[in-house]
Formats: C-alpha cells, sequence, structure tokens
C-alpha cells in the first residue's frame, strides 16, 4: 500500500524554536517501506515500486501492518551519506555498495494509519517498531531545538543540511508544509557561462579557470531576462543543440557539492556579477 509521503518547504536558514525538533538532512533518496499479509513492498515518493532493487530490505524485523518513511542512503569511507554512490547502488544491485535504510517516521502501525498523531508520538512509536538501530535499518536521530548550533556542526563536516520539525505536528499525506522545512548548506562560487541549450532553458557554465563546471538550469525569470538582452554579443559558434558563447558573462551560483567529476550539484542562479 502505498502512501504519498509528506515533504519540506525552504527554510534560508536556521532558526532557533524550542517547539522543533532537528533533524539531519539526508543525501539519499526518500523511500517508503511497506509490509502488509508479509508482503513487504518499498516505494519511491513518486509510486515507483523498487522492492526488487533492494532484497536486503525485505526481511528487515519490522511488523505486519507497518508504513514507514525514510532515506535509503550509501555513506563514504567517513561516514557520510554519499548521494553518487547511493544513485550507482540504485541503478545496480552489483555495484557492491551497502545501503542504510534511515527512519524518520512511521505512518501506518499495526495496520491503522497513524498520521493524526503529534511527531513525537509517532517518533515514540517508531522507538518501539525499530528497537536495535543497525548499519542496514536504523532510525534518524533527533535533537530538541538547537538548530543553529547544529547547521554550524553539518557545515564542519561538509554535510547536505539539515530539517526542521514542528515537534506535535501530523504527518500531512502527500502535502508540502511549513510544519517541516530544510535548510540546505549550500556553497557558493562565480563561474562563467559558456553555452545555452537550445531545446530546453540551461546553461552551460565553467569554472574561472576554463574547465566545464555543469549545466544550470535554475534560473529566475530576472535572471534569464537579463541574459537574453545581451548573450547574442558572445556567440561563437552553434550546433543543432548548444549555442556556444565566449565565456564572458559571469554569474554567482549556489550548489550542493562538487561531483566526482568535478562538477557543480543541481548548480542554481543566484545573482549576475559585474
Amino acid at each position: 500500500m502505498f502512501i504519498s509521503p509528506m515533504l519540506l518547504h525552504k527554510s534560508e536558514r536556521p532558526f532557533e524554536d524550542n517547539s522543533y525538533i532537528t533533524e539531519l538532512k539526508l543525501d539519499g533518496f526518500r523511500t517508503v517501506w511497506t509490509k502488509f499479509d508479509d508482503k513487504v513492498r518499498i516505494y519511491t515518493r513518486h509510486n515507483n515500486e523498487i522492492t526488487s532493487k533492494f532484497p536486503e530490505l525485505v526481511n528487515i524485523p519490522v511488523p505486519n501492518g507497518t508504513v514507514l518513511d525514510g532515506e535509503i542512503v550509501v555513506t563514504d569511507h567517513l561516514g557520510r551519506p554519499d548521494f553518487e554512490a547511493t544513485m550507482e547502488r540504485f541503478m545496480s544491485k552489483k555495484s557492491g555498495h551497502s545501503i542504510s535504510f534511515s527512519v524518520f517516521d512511521i505512518i501506518c502501525f499495526n495496520g491503522e494509519k497513524i498520521t493524526s498523531l503529534p511527531l513525537l508520538e509517532r517518533k515514540e512509536i517508531l522507538r518501539k517498531v525499530i528497537t536495535e538501530d543497525t548499519p542496514l535499518l536504523n532510525k534518524v536521530q533527533w535533537v530538541e531545538g538547537n538548530a543553529e548550533q547544529y547547521f554550524e556542526l553539518i557545515k564542519q563536516h561538509d554535510l547536505e543540511g539539515i530539517v526542521q520539525k514542528r515537534a506535535n505536528s501530523t504527518y500531512q499525506i502527500n502535502k508540502r508544509s511549513h510544519d517541516w522545512l530544510k535548510v540546505i548548506n549550500y556553497k557558493y562560487e562565480d563561474v562563467y557561462v559558456s553555452g545555452l541549450r537550445k531545446d530546453e532553458f540551461g546553461l552551460l557554465l565553467n569554472f574561472e579557470n576554463g574547465n566545464y563546471a555543469g549545466l544550470m538550469e535554475f534560473v529566475a525569470p530576472q535572471g534569464r531576462k537579463e541574459f537574453y538582452k545581451q548573450y547574442r554579443d558572445f556567440i561563437v559558434e552553434e550546433n543543432e543543440k548548444f549555442v556556444y558563447l565566449d565565456p564572458k558573462l559571469k554569474v554567482k551560483v549556489k550548489y550542493r557539492n562538487l561531483t566526482k567529476k568535478g562538477l557543480l550539484r543541481i548548480p542554481s542562479f543566484v545573482e549576475w556579477v559585474s
């Protein structure tokens, strides 16, 4: 039985409020795990069944009538979530990466939805369902408040970010709620625009040393307008897919991290740099 999970809104910065709890934001992919009539089914948040991809999660010690909400992650040698390794494992069971299913909420218990219960009551039920944390199956740890200090700590360890959740929040199925907020540990970089994708908007980026930095699709309307006003002055060549530019237009972008190939992961527009 698939249940569309509750989603998070963004917050630009952490805030201090003891009516919220703070969790680590895990850099993996959202997973809904269900067990009814001794049949386990595992779904992505978009209702794609992926049970066959993770056979190690079929026989975990969780009772019938349970729906868990969490994140599947693969960690690096320092114990940090590694998104690229997670996706490699998602694409192939032969990848050799060991996964961890880190659970932060429980949606159904004993065959009944418990979404109307406050978050901390659901956490207490989850503690009784997952009695022992293992590398394969574990509960996401949380603290009361302390979001600013927690965020500074995750920045020091180069982790993805934090989640702040209202402690008495209900579980709002298929809704993006301000009761759950994510604060991303963005990095910032000044780069140059070296091209424009033709079929669907996207800007090719270069680092200041000339190396390719990736493709940026997220540019606010005003930023696009400013780009279109001037980009023709920098065209050097084009083909069926791209218009290539002399890399003179400088832009500040924010991004999650550098990929293993040294590219910006999910770069998005901040401002043009004069």
